[in-house]
């Protein structure tokens, strides 16, 4: 499989990976300048030129993908006699750089309810590389006229993320289609949906963070009701509301969407593994 293919079909299941390019090359090397190769957890696509050379950056690679790097690095190998490494020698006589670059996990935000603040939000976070799950009963509020196409015009037309918009007149049906590690945002028009869809989230295996829109007295209402429907104290726990970041204060729509935004980026931030200390070269 084309390195390129490689990449997007471990986009797609999900998956992490190393992409790594011979960026700079002096004297002799098995590769030119230009050369990559793919590394994920449990496979290698493409070639940098075998041996001591590649062995020594899939090593490399795979240890940032262990310790979750985020950050871009060079890695410099002399291919000398001279130059002994864990993966042996390699004589060719020049110098290599090679870049490696992880390729993290896209997050996932799923909205259900693309009411006034829902829209307003999905506008924010499609200017972010997610993928953004717009999910409502209602046909008309994802209505192209409303909503657009995404990547082609409307309100999404200029989106970073990948949008993916869903009638579901059961809203919480499509909680099952949601890749794992999703942030479920909670904001339909109907305190029975939104019921309906914060009990499946905390029945649904992977879901990442549960916030719900609203009030100290509708989550009162809702934790009751959550309680008799069979969900423990942890259970409720895991069910952030009101959300938001406090700092941002206000009800316009508007103003209700950075405040939720500014939350879900730092939730994703704060889910990115980091690496560790002492794991540079």
């Amino acid at each position: 499989m084309d390195w390129l293919d490689a990449l997007q079909d471990l986009r797609t299941r999900r998956v992490p990976a190393v992409v790594v390019t011979m960026a700079l090359v002096r004297g002799h090397a098995p590769r030119n300048g230009g050369a990559k190769m793919v590394v994920s957890p449990d496979a290698v696509f493409g070639t940098i030129g075998g041996g001591n050379l590649e062995a020594t950056a899939i090593d490399r690679a795979r240890a940032m993908l262990a310790a979750g790097s985020g950050e871009p690095e060079l890695l410099t190998l002399t291919l000398s006699d001279k130059a002994t490494t864990e993966y042996g020698v390699q004589c060719c006589g020049g110098e290599v750089t090679m870049m490696l670059e992880p390729m993290r996990v896209v997050p996932v935000v799923a909205i259900f309810g693309v009411g006034h603040v829902g829209l307003e939000l999905a506008r924010i976070l499609s200017r972010h590389e997610i993928d953004l799950h717009l999910i409502d009963s209602r046909p008309e509020m994802l209505a192209p006229e409303r909503v657009g196409e995404p990547g082609r015009d409307g309100v999404f037309a200029d989106a970073v993320a990948r949008v993916h918009i869903t009638h579901s007149p059961v809203p919480e049906a499509a909680l099952m289609t949601l890749p794992a590690d999703a942030h479920v945002l909670v904001m339909t028009h109907d305190h029975v949906e939104d019921l309906a869809v914060v009990d499946q989230s905390l029945r649904t295996d992977g879901i990442r963070s549960i916030g719900l829109i609203g009030s100290s007295s509708k989550w009162a209402r809702f934790r009751k009701k959550l309680t008799e429907l069979g969900h423990s104290d942890a259970d409720l726990a895991r069910v952030t509301t009101p959300i938001g970041v406090p700092e941002v204060s206000g009800k316009q729509p508007a103003v209700i969407a950075v405040s939720v935004a500014a939350r879900i980026l730092q939730l994703i931030d704060e889910a990115a593994p980091v690496a560790v200390a002492g794991d540079d070269l």
